[in-house]
């Protein structure tokens, strides 16, 4: 059990409609932390574990292959529930697995705020660039009712340490002033996921975000408010979402909600995410679990031909609606919850 990072949170002492009473965890699951549970429909199935933790922001090791050092994660688990997550592994280690567990029970720091407050006070810390959204969206359904992200960016606000956000969620509009008002500060990096605009596959693959329609409604707002917003492209899905007329009509959505840049990444598929994705794919796409088998054959990603081909067709397709695709660089915002960071000759810009 590997909860060495984290500590017990008491029972919070306010009243919330809706919530059951704290318990203790069944054992197995989070041994000795508060569940709680809200009888809500959004919220229905799901249980909470809330904890303090003993440190909030992470330095990445130097093998992982981001492309940024530090990050911030005041949640563990994802109600977004898309069935590719690259993050479904870590929940293995909390002894709860990586499928419908990683979907349902999350834990929630709910320290996070004082905790960054704290971190950034240190006298060790330099004010690197912190990235949020980098293993499970910060702005997940859970966000709408712990609010540890008005804290965590008020934080960075007021001690002008950059960062930057990547979202599935149209929450993160709630704290828009919040971000204008930090960006007054300090260097503030927005960017918003949509693999795609086929509203048939987002309903299976995705089931717990907000519409891709509806993320590039974001887009727009965050660009209205001054934010060059980037649109990670990802991921892109081998024979559901790859063809030159999907990808054509999910970059001409992206160019037109305003988007600054567009990063394309494929599909990856590591131990975890691997066995819950083909899952599904046998379920409701059969016919291309032979093709998948092929394709990852040799492991998680595929193979560097195909990226290649991909970023050249978004590319093409970008200029072709009038978004000529920056020089690429080393990007400091995290990939999409769900989709590593591929070889750095896919990136665009997305800062």
């Amino acid at each position: 059990m590997r909860w060495d990072q984290l500590l017990l949170d008491p029972p919070p002492s306010g009243d919330h409609a809706g919530e059951s009473k704290p318990q203790l965890a069944l054992p197995g699951t989070v041994p000795g932390a508060t569940v709680r549970t809200f009888d809500t429909p959004e919220f229905r199935g799901m249980t909470f574990y809330e904890v303090q933790a003993k440190s909030i922001i992470n330095r990445v090791p130097a093998s992982s292959r981001m492309f940024f050092e530090y990050t911030i994660n005041p949640y563990r688990g994802c109600s977004h529930a898309c069935v590719y997550c690259f993050a479904r592994n870590t929940h293995t280690y909390l002894d709860l697995d990586a499928g419908h567990d990683f979907d349902s029970k999350i834990v929630v720091k709910v320290n996070a705020p004082a905790l960054v407050r704290r971190e950034l006070a240190a006298p060790r810390w330099r004010g690197a660039h912190i990235a949020m959204g980098t293993n499970v969206d910060c702005y997940q359904r859970a966000e709408g009712r712990y609010r540890l992200m008005p804290g965590i960016l008020a934080a960075l606000r007021d001690f002008g340490n950059p960062f930057s956000v990547l979202t599935k969620g149209t929450l993160i509009l709630r704290d828009l002033d919040l971000l204008v008002s930090a960006a007054q500060h300090t260097e503030v990096g927005l960017a918003v996921s949509v693999g795609s605009v086929d509203e048939a596959l987002w309903r299976t693959v995705e089931p717990g975000t907000p519409g891709p329609r509806r993320r590039l409604g974001v887009v727009a707002r965050l660009s209205a408010a001054g934010f060059a917003v980037s649109v990670l492209m990802a991921p892109v899905l081998p024979g559901l979402s790859d063809s030159d007329e999907q990808i054509d009509s999910t970059v001409r959505a992206i160019v037109a909600a305003g988007a600054a840049s567009i990063t394309p990444l494929a599909l990856h598929l590591r131990p975890g995410a691997r066995d819950w994705y083909l899952g599904w794919l046998g379920r409701h796409h059969p016919h291309l679990l032979p093709r998948y088998r092929e394709l990852y054959v040799r492991g998680s990603y595929l193979a560097s031909a195909y990226q290649n081909e991909l970023s050249e067709r978004v590319h093409r397709a970008a200029r072709r609606h009038g978004l000529a695709p920056k020089t690429p660089r080393a990007a400091r915002m995290p990939p999409a919850s769900g989709g590593e960071p591929q070889p750095s000759h896919t990136q665009l810009s997305l800062l």
